[in-house]
This record gives C-alpha cells, sequence and structure tokens, in this order.
C-alpha cells in the first residue's frame, strides 16, 4: 500500500481513523513514506489527519489514554495543525488575492525541510489545498520531493488532485479519505443548494433560472464579506486597545495589513467554495445524464433527473465548460460581476445544442 503512485488510478477510500491507522503502522515497521497525498471532498478531515500525523512524529509522549473526572478511559487530545505550526513543523496555504499558493512560501518551506533538525525531531511540511498550487510554486520543491531529506515528511491536501503536476502525483503515496468523515455544509453552501434545487426544479434553460443564479450567489457572497471583514476590524481594534501605547505604529500598521489581507484570502476562500458547489452541481446533472454514481448531492438525484430527461448531452457538456472557466476567469484580474454573468447564463441559460 505504502510504494509510490505511478498512475492516477483512484484508491481504496478511508476513514481518518482507518487511515491514521494505517500510517501508524507503517512507521512503527519503519516503512512510512515521505510524502503523502490525502486527497477527499472538503471537510472530510484531512486537516484532521495531518494534525494526527504530526503528533505522532513530534507529539510528547504522554500515552494516548487517561482519565477523565469519573475515571472513565479519554484518549489523548491531539493539537490542531495550527498549535502544532512552529520550527519543524510549518503550513503552507493559498493567502494571495488570486487564492494561489506563493512560489516564496514553498521556497521557505524548503528550506525549512533541508535545515537540520534535533536528534528524534521531523521535519514536517503541511500543503493545504495543495492543487492551488502554480508550475512555479510546485517546481520550487520538487527536489525535496524527489531527493527527501531524513527524517522529513511532507503532506499535501487537495480537494481537486487532478489539477496536481504528475511530476508531483507519481511521487507521493496516495491517500484518499471517504466521505464519512465529512462534517456538515456550511450556511452559505446550504443556501446555495436551495437556490440551485429550485432553478433546477424549475427546468434548465431559462434565462430567469441564471439570473436568480447570479443573484442569490451574490447576495451570499456579499454577506459574507462583511462579517468576514467585521470580525477582522474587531480583531485590530482590540490589538490596538492592547498594544496601542507599548509598540511602535510601524507594527500596527503591519498589523492592519496582515488583517486586510487575510479577510481578502477568506472571502475568495468562501468565493470559491460557493463557485465549486454550483460546478458540483451542474457535473451531478451529467452524471445523472450519463447514468453514472458517485454523485456529489445524492439527496437531490430526482430533482435532477427530472431536469435532465430532455436535455441533450452536449448541451450539458457545455454547462460544465461554462462553470470551468467560471473557475479560470475568477483566477484573473476580471471584473467579478461580469464572469459571474457571463459564465453563469451559459451554465443555466437557454442554449442549443
Amino acid at each position: 500500500m505504502f510504494g509510490c503512485v505511478r498512475h492516477r488510478v483512484v484508491p481504496m477510500a478511508f476513514t481518518v481513523d482507518r487511515a491514521y491507522e494505517l500510517v501508524s503502522a507503517a512507521h512503527e515497521r519503519g516503512r512510512l513514506a515521505h510524502a503523502f497525498l490525502v486527497t477527499g471532498r472538503k471537510g472530510c478531515g484531512k486537516e484532521d489527519l495531518a494534525a494526527k500525523m504530526g503528533d505522532l512524529l513530534n507529539g510528547k509522549d504522554e500515552g494516548s489514554e487517561g482519565m477523565d473526572l469519573w475515571g472513565e478511559v479519554q484518549e489523548k487530545a491531539v493539537p490542531s495543525l495550527s498549535e502544532q505550526e512552529g520550527e519543524y513543523l510549518r503550513v503552507v496555504r493559498p493567502r494571495s488575492k488570486s487564492r494561489m499558493i506563493a512560489v516564496d512560501e514553498m521556497r521557505s518551506l524548503e528550506k525549512m525541510m533541508n535545515q537540520s533538525s534535533p536528534e528524534g525531531v521531523w521535519k514536517i511540511g503541511v500543503i493545504v489545498d495543495a492543487d492551488r498550487m502554480g508550475e512555479g510554486a510546485a517546481n520550487a520543491f520538487l527536489k525535496t520531493l524527489e531527493e527527501p531529506p531524513v527524517r522529513s515528511l511532507l503532506l499535501l491536501l487537495s480537494s481537486e488532485p487532478e489539477r496536481l503536476l504528475s511530476t508531483i502525483w507519481s511521487r507521493c503515496v496516495h491517500l484518499a479519505l471517504s466521505d464519512e468523515g465529512c462534517g456538515e455544509r456550511s450556511e452559505v453552501v446550504g443556501e446555495m443548494l436551495g437556490i440551485l434545487e429550485g432553478v433546477t426544479r424549475g427546468g434548465l434553460g431559462e434565462l430567469e433560472g441564471a439570473l436568480l443564479v447570479k443573484a442569490g450567489l451574490e447576495d451570499l457572497l456579499r454577506g459574507r464579506k462583511v462579517e468576514i471583514e467585521k470580525g477582522y476590524a474587531d480583531l485590530l481594534k482590540e490589538d490596538k486597545a492592547k498594544y496601542g501605547k507599548v509598540v511602535e505604529g510601524k507594527w500596527m500598521e503591519d498589523r492592519e495589513k496582515m488583517y486586510l489581507a487575510q479577510a481578502s484570502a477568506d472571502y475568495l476562500g468562501e468565493r470559491a467554495g460557493v463557485i465549486e458547489t454550483i460546478h458540483g452541481w451542474v457535473g451531478d446533472l451529467l452524471r445523472v445524464k450519463a447514468g453514472g454514481e458517485g454523485l456529489e448531492f445524492p439527496e437531490y438525484r430526482e430533482v435532477m433527473r427530472e431536469a435532465v430527461e430532455s436535455e441533450e448531452m452536449e448541451v450539458l457538456l457545455r454547462r460544465v465548460s461554462a462553470m470551468e472557466e467560471l473557475r479560470f476567469l475568477l483566477e484573473t484580474n476580471v471584473v467579478e460581476s461580469l464572469a459571474l454573468e457571463v459564465c453563469l447564463m451559459n451554465t443555466f441559460g437557454k442554449l442549443s445544442a
């Protein structure tokens, strides 16, 4: 199981607990791979597994169990990735305005992976949303991936592994996580699914439906943007009250810039999540038409089946292509509202075969 994947064959999917058991067994035998590609839907526990693996290698040996106040056996709490992050465990995420992983961050990670560490301490790099690496960022750490230093581990987490370079895929052990561990959908995604269900139930190919999706999406994103910006504004206000009289003005200016950048990154992440929901919905429409399984939203199968009954396969393929184009355009400097209007019209509006 723990040899490198040479072809993009979808492996068996495991729960987080089962995947961790396999990793632990490999570590005990001294056969732990140096790089893992952990895949699965958003919310299925990829970061939880990465945290467990980090704690397995570098956690303090305090035993796996303890007792609570009533004498009941209690499992050891595993620190989150953010709690473990430090000199020998780095977490890289998409933080730029384009929601791409920066080349400089990958070079910094490579530098850490190649430095020396105390006896028994592992150097661990976790790349969240690894599919958001451009070619430059990916190439920045290929040497480390090909020639791993002693006691080093790279964990690439991805919901869209097909976007990764084949040179990366082929050098990692692939651990696919099942949907069983997926958490509840966010409120924004839930609201978007309600809009999509209503539009689909009314029949595809109507201008009104396309406009409803666009208006609903923009309302949801506008609301989340306000919430996100307010949250960071409150944090900055607290910092000013706590540190304003004891730090230099430059420090506070940098703090403000950091919060603004993080607010922008969080918003773009939310936007990407909702766009992926729409993309998954349209993909399900195509799968239902083709009689396929593995739907992302199986509870809406019947609504979708009725909607695509009279749709031509070629038209559905064009609808999927329109959503893929939207994902691409939103990674550029295109005007957001214009990209949404054009692509959502082609996704839900009238198209001829």
